[in-house]
């Protein structure tokens, strides 16, 4: 009986092309069809690791970490600054998700505050709100707010004077100070109320 051989069937040309363009490990400039850019690591054609992506439409540029194709860990987000042209950092910080969360620092103001330590929030972050312990830093007017913020809203805290004399809108009067005349006796009426507190929860 005769053997034929058949010709072995060749891969269609699209899957080798496919091959070729999958995204893995560091690229070059990564353009999207809107103009925007991206410079650096991936995984499985997403973003993933350290980059750098320039927005065309906003002239935004983020530096930083990124996981699965979101940003993701410590980044600084710079936005063009609408006087001089220039990029000036907007925040630096870390990210989950794609939003701030986490420790950071958010810029305000004009870029001459930026450059004198204008004004800024240091604190924690959730889901790109403010959240937690931090503290917002009004440098214009010589004054620093120490506190808690739900959902980028201050809840409690104190504001004080900070940097005054040096600053370019200080306000008109200084803020007193407060002391209290027994502030262990005070502290120790309000664990006495939280405690009572807690034990009618507890029955």
């Amino acid at each position: 009986m005769p053997i034929s051989k058949y010709p072995r069937k060749s891969e269609p040309l699209w899957k080798g092309w496919d091959q070729k363009a999958q995204k893995n490990g560091l690229r070059h400039q990564v353009y999207t069809v809107g103009g925007d850019c991206y410079v650096g690591e991936w995984k499985d054609n997403m973003k993933h690791g350290k980059g750098t992506q320039i927005w065309k439409k906003t002239g935004a540029i983020y530096e930083g970490d990124w996981k699965s194709g979101e940003r993701d860990g410590y980044g600084t987000l710079s936005l063009p600054d609408p006087e001089t042209g220039k990029n000036r950092r907007a925040y630096s910080g870390w990210w989950k998700g794609g939003k701030k969360s986490g420790y950071g620092i958010q810029f305000f103001g004009p870029k001459e505050y930026y450059e004198e330590n204008g004004n800024r929030y240091e604190g924690h972050w959730h889901q790109g709100l403010k959240n937690g312990a931090g503290r917002f830093f009004h440098l214009n007017r010589g004054q620093m707010f120490e506190g808690f913020w739900v959902d980028d809203v201050a809840k409690c805290g104190t504001m004080i004077d900070f940097g005054r004399e040096e600053a370019p809108e200080p306000t008109q009067f200084p803020i007193p100070e407060v002391e209290l005349l027994d502030p262990d006796g005070v502290l120790e009426e309000a664990l006495a109320t939280f405690r009572k507190a807690q034990e009618k929860q507890g029955d």
